[in-house]
């Protein structure tokens, strides 16, 4: 009995060993088993980032040499547009802002795309000009001569047109934003398509009268004033409307109730 007590330690003691030695055994296995597999995980994505690299430097290196192959095409193109002048051709495209321009001779000139915003052009002669695409914002053109003049998609907002000749001109698709025509010759202008105000429309419908030679169209017609007839009669305060007769103004007297004798 007393050798039995004494070898019982001993047995206690070599079983806690065997299972320290087992679990560090354990955890060094699985410590080599995790350092194993990020290395096989690993591996693989440094494969995938250098074929993407080299796909990437391939690409590049094709877009770069397409480019510079199709260099003179593009060049053509460019000198080619450049030609054409866009829209509305090349013409001078001249820049006469805030110039001096009274009395100015412009008849018969190629004025495409040129630039005449806030210049003095009144008495100016631009009688049969190109001026299509020109830009005439805050000009003062007061009593000059547009006759037989291209004025087709011109801007002529805030600009002045007071007593301007107009006559024959092409108005076609031109802004007249805030313009006051007050006493300009309309007779024969195409205003297709042309921004007018309200007021102005009204004001040229009364006297608008003849037709384009260039384009055939009717002025009243391109202003939307309709017959002189109902025009007049839609302005009560027209002078030019029909007038009310002295035998109409005593019957309306007479029909009036009669409240004090």
């Amino acid at each position: 009995m007393a050798s039995q007590l004494v070898k019982t330690p001993v047995v206690g003691n070599s079983l806690i060993q065997l299972r320290q030695n087992f679990q560090s055994r354990r955890k060094s296995s699985s410590q080599h088993s995790r350092g194993s597999c990020a290395c096989r995980l690993l591996a693989p994505r440094a494969e995938i980032t250098t074929t993407d690299k080299a796909f990437r430097g391939a690409a590049a290196a094709f877009l770069s040499v397409s480019l510079f192959i199709c260099q003179p095409a593009s060049a053509d193109l460019n000198r080619f547009e450049a030609a054409a002048g866009g829209e509305f051709g090349v013409g001078t495209a001249a820049q006469f802002g805030e110039a001096e321009l009274r009395g100015k001779d412009f008849s018969g000139q190629d004025l495409r795309r040129s630039n005449f915003t806030s210049a003095d052009a009144r008495n100016a002669s631009f009688k049969g000009a190109k001026l299509q695409g020109a830009y005439f914002i805050k000009a003062v053109t007061a009593n000059a001569n547009f006759e037989d003049a291209d004025l087709s998609d011109v801007l002529f907002d805030r600009a002045v047109l007071n007593g301007a000749n107009l006559k024959n001109a092409n108005l076609s698709r031109t802004i007249f934003t805030r313009t006051d025509f007050g006493g300009a010759n309309i007779t024969g202008a195409d205003f297709t398509n042309a921004l007018v105000d309200k007021s102005q429309q009204i004001a040229m419908c009364r006297y608008a009268d003849g037709v384009n030679a260039e384009t055939g169209v009717d002025t009243r017609t391109s202003l939307g004033c309709g017959s002189r007839r109902k025009f007049r009669e839609a302005s009560p305060s027209s002078l030019e409307g029909p007038q009310v007769t002295e035998s109409q103004k005593k019957d309306f007297v007479k029909s009036m109730p009669i409240y004090r004798q």
